[in-house]
């Protein structure tokens, strides 16, 4: 296998494994980074912007939980093909020719909300974004945590996840401002096409390493060579199945935010009070997602799973009864830390239990769990809480998250259930399932 992070690996390191400063000191990892970052910020300010439109435009929530579906459900359908396409061709020149794709997708949909096309334009256009995104995810997400060692994995997936979170606030909140000075909401799409250069042009000179030493499964075979790695070691089909419960039933509320936003607090997506919630809610989910790679990186990631489910049961049941903004505040701020505390924890479990040569066919499974099932619950939860409001819907989220709790308590587990340690997992602890609560 050819990695970067096997050459840099000869440079003196003095941070401690397995932290964000340890992942960012390798330099082919710090420029993807921080081109990923940048490029992100356009992201967010489309994703922010582009279903507060269509919840102002027709006021349903059924249709914002659509337009999420078609820009997420292909990660449902197509990630296994995008992985093996991963396997097979060029990664970089993969991922740079998606990122083109999706910038141009961003002009079209610019143009399309400039005048104010029919809804199915709209929905077509993110489709075809959903589609370019699946396919650019598998060969990108295999590839970067090679570009650091194994023992600084945690820290490279918190600070990845630490950047989504950041730039979550970050893209609203530049898009507010260039709103304020006369940016419409076509121009802040143009903008975000803009940003895909900040990714596209670092991979022209940092190569994504490709995996070497393939998967015994040959043919047509090869579509399965991710879940029969899944289903050789447990860990793995118990963190996906508890991604998948977690995304369907506990999370349609992020793709509704602002249908959540009108009927529980009374305000418009358009509107300042939903921007500050937002934002909010995003700085929690930041620093929890940094937490797993800082001061929480001495603790054991599958501790971290339980305690966050539970933690995020209460927050979103507080969550769902308030209906004051200012009094929601603070508790939008601690549901989004153990939210994406909780699935930094998951993310990181997943990693460390996949060599190399396994990531490009069983993180497909990893996107399809996460962003491919949060858009199928939001077109069950949408019409539901167009029939009965976004209480009920949020408060079924928390009571199954306490059932959660107890189904991700990894520690449960046997040592013949983890990556084995001369294949680059991590050293097997058994957990007390006693301290976990």
């Amino acid at each position: 296998m050819t990695t970067t992070a096997s050459t840099e690996n000869a440079l003196p390191r003095h941070h401690k494994p397995g932290t964000a400063r340890a992942a960012l000191s390798y330099r082919s990892f710090r420029i993807l980074f921080v081109g990923t970052a940048l490029s992100s910020v356009g992201t967010w300010m489309q994703n922010f912007t582009l279903p507060a439109y269509v919840d102002s435009r027709t006021g349903s929530a059924t249709l914002v939980g659509l337009l999420v579906f078609v820009q997420l459900g292909p990660l449902l359908l197509l990630s296994i093909p995008a992985g093996l396409l991963a396997d097979r061709l060029n990664r970089t020149r993969l991922v740079i020719a998606m990122q083109s794709v999706m910038m141009v997708l961003a002009i079209v949909l610019a143009a399309l909300v400039w005048r104010d096309a029919p809804l199915w334009m709209l929905f077509a256009a993110q489709l075809a974004l959903g589609i370019a995104n699946t396919v650019n995810a598998p060969a990108f997400s295999a590839s970067i945590p090679m570009l650091v060692e194994r023992h600084d994995l945690a820290g490279a997936i918190s600070l990845n996840s630490a950047m989504i979170n950041a730039t979550r606030i970050l893209g609203p909140a530049i898009a507010a401002m260039l709103a304020a000075i006369g940016f419409s909401i076509a121009q802040l799409f143009v903008v975000n096409s803009a940003t895909y250069l900040f990714l596209i042009v670092p991979l022209f000179f940092v190569k994504l390493p490709q995996a070497s030493g393939g998967l015994p499964e040959q043919g047509w075979r090869k579509v399965m060579s991710g879940i029969n790695v899944v289903r050789r070691r447990r860990v793995l089909s118990r963190t996906l199945l508890t991604m998948f419960m977690f995304s369907l039933v506990c999370l349609p509320y992020i793709g509704l935010f602002p249908s959540v936003a009108r009927l529980n607090f009374g305000i418009e997506a358009t509107g300042g009070s939903y921007k500050l919630l937002y934002i909010v809610w995003g700085l929690g989910a930041f620093f929890g997602a940094l937490a797993v790679g800082t001061w929480l990186s001495n603790f054991d990631k599958r501790r971290l799973i339980p305690i966050g489910m539970l933690s995020f049961a209460v927050f979103l049941g507080i969550f769902s009864l308030m209906s004051s903004v200012v009094a929601a505040l603070p508790f939008a701020a601690a549901l989004g830390f153990v939210y994406f505390m909780s699935a930094t924890a998951l993310a990181s479990v997943m990693q460390q239990n996949l060599a190399d040569n396994e990531r490009a066919s069983a993180m497909p499974l990893w996107f399809m769990a996460f962003g491919g099932t949060i858009p199928i619950g939001n077109l069950i939860a949408g019409p539901i809480m167009d029939a009965i409001g976004a209480r009920w819907v949020l408060g079924f989220g928390a009571a199954f998250a306490v059932f959660l709790a107890w189904w991700a308590d990894l520690g449960r587990l046997e040592q013949h259930d983890f990556l084995p340690v001369h294949s680059g997992g991590e050293p097997f602890k058994p957990v007390n399932a006693n301290r976990l609560f």
